[in-house]
């Protein structure tokens, strides 16, 4: 385990603990990683289900879920209170019924939690979809002030540095400014662990290489991003071995604040990034962990439906190291 999450957890042991949500409680997982995270005193893990299914799971897999929260929805006490909530968060455009219906959903169920105060956190998609993990939260909790779109970053940790990737989970292809808002809310996660960041806005082109409205869509998004942080050390358009390799770095971008020590890649769009963290982590000798959610009012995390034990336990930290 990486330097970052031994961090992460004597902070952790040292605060109040953090109520994070597991929506998916039946998932084999996910209870195992609770089970871990309770034994350890790092949060408190709050199961969403029917109580006797989890422990009987739990017992199958002989695990100690003693100190877990388990949260019921179809008997949940406040219920409805948080139909007034929920109904009153959605300004009216939902009817009783819609509202009783999707609180019936673990993710809704679980968001409402967050929203509330009643927990701190969430992770989810073990079994879920991204969207479907994702869409509770962006009309619940929904984006911080000034934040258009809420954006998916991953870190990647080789040789105890950590690296940033965005965004490689929710948007497919970003705007310039949409571009520029995933890079200045990226650099703003690298902070939160003690990164400063160096953002490289990445292309299949370095320095007008070449020369097409994708390319200009990035050039765009730097201009952007220099306007309004003009603090921040960014450039682009880079390729990734422009951005990583100093060698490379100074023979492609001589006069770059980007010397080959980029920290933080922005990809052009969805299908770039996603695939691009997926081949790094498959081919090993690299630590990851995400998709952390930016941009939201509380944390919600979601996690890919291949994901292992130890990938639930890091999500899980981190999700209780961002609530505050």
């Amino acid at each position: 385990m990486s330097n970052l999450f031994i961090e992460l957890k004597e902070k952790l042991q040292q605060n109040r603990l953090k109520k994070i949500v597991f929506p998916e409680a039946y998932d084999e997982r996910i209870l195992q990683a609770a089970s871990i995270l309770a034994k350890e005193k790092l949060l408190l893990p709050v199961l969403i289900g029917q109580q006797k299914e989890i422990t009987r799971l739990a017992n199958t897999l002989n695990v100690d879920i003693s100190t877990c929260k388990i949260i019921d929805p179809s008997c949940y006490l406040k219920s409805n209170k948080m139909r007034e909530v929920f109904m009153e968060r959605r300004d009216g455009s939902i009817h009783k019924e819609t509202a009783n219906q999707l609180l019936k959903e673990p993710n809704y169920f679980g968001t409402m939690l967050v929203y509330m105060g009643i927990a701190d956190g969430l992770v989810s998609g073990a079994v879920y979809s991204t969207s479907d993990t994702v869409r509770p939260a962006l009309k619940i909790i929904k984006t911080k002030k000034g934040v258009s779109k809420a954006s998916g970053i991953f870190i990647l940790i080789h040789n105890d540095r950590k690296y940033f990737f965005a965004d490689c989970a929710i948007n497919i292809a970003p705007t310039s400014k949409e571009l520029a808002e995933i890079a200045i809310e990226s650099a703003k996660t690298a902070k939160i662990f003690h990164v400063s960041p160096r953002i490289a806005m990445l292309s299949f082109s370095t320095k007008g290489s070449a020369c097409s409205k994708e390319t200009e869509r990035v050039i765009e998004a730097v201009e952007f991003v220099q306007k309004q942080y003009p603090q921040l050390k960014i450039d682009g358009e880079l390729q990734f071995d422009t951005a990583f390799m100093p060698t490379v770095a100074a023979k492609k971008s001589t006069n770059s604040v980007i010397k080959g020590d980029a920290n933080i890649f922005i990809f052009p769009s969805l299908e770039a990034g996603n695939i691009g963290y997926k081949m790094i982590q498959c081919l090993g000798g690299v630590e990851s962990v995400g998709a952390i959610i930016q941009g939201l009012n509380k944390p919600v995390n979601d996690l890919s439906r291949g994901c292992s034990i130890d990938d639930v336990y890091k999500l899980a930290l981190i999700t209780a190291a961002q609530a505050k």
